[in-house]
């Protein structure tokens, strides 16, 4: 059975605030959750940078495969990843 995730993502989308966000964040996810995530988006904010796949892959011990998703994120017209990244490097 899919689960519609609309709902986190209106809860998401009302946090302002720093603290509340880390505490909501660490309430419900798992601190693998919360790797997994952090790493994915490191992942996206170096590929962004320029960064190659491989050695992205190298100095993480990941392969390709994890990297992979992310550049093709970032290469998709209208993507708002790239847009959100654009704008936390203003």
């Amino acid at each position: 059975m899919m689960i519609s995730h609309h709902d986190l993502i209106e809860v998401f989308a009302r946090i302002s605030d720093f603290e509340e966000m880390k505490s909501f964040i660490e309430e419900i996810l798992t601190p693998k959750d919360i790797q997994d995530l952090a790493l994915r988006w490191k992942l996206l904010q170096e590929l962004n940078k320029g960064e190659t796949q491989r050695s992205i892959a190298s100095r993480y011990g990941i392969s390709l495969c994890k990297i992979t998703r992310g550049s093709k994120i970032l290469k998709k017209d209208g993507s708002i990843t790239k847009k959100i990244l654009s704008r936390q490097c203003e």
